[in-house]
């Protein structure tokens, strides 16, 4: 199972775009600051996943959601 994934953070009010195969581990890794990006904050939480049986359709997900704006990034966590 791969999942692409939102983390978001309300010090920083910025959103994280992600994939995995293991949500909790991933959450874990950026709480404890491993990631680059996600080390600014420690307040993430996971406001959105969607799960895929294939690699491929997880990082093609990805790549779409990646060059969504905040918009319509908030109108599909509301969904």
């Amino acid at each position: 199972m791969f999942i692409v994934y939102f983390l978001y953070s309300e010090i920083g009010d910025v959103y994280y775009k992600g994939f995995t195969t293991n949500i909790e581990t991933r959450l874990q890794y950026h709480l404890l600051g491993k990631s680059k990006f996600t080390s600014r904050y420690s307040d993430w939480r996971l406001v959105y996943s969607v799960y895929f049986d294939t690699k491929s359709e997880a990082l093609r997900e990805e790549k779409r959601l990646k060059r969504l704006n905040r918009l319509s990034i908030e109108k599909l966590i509301t969904k």
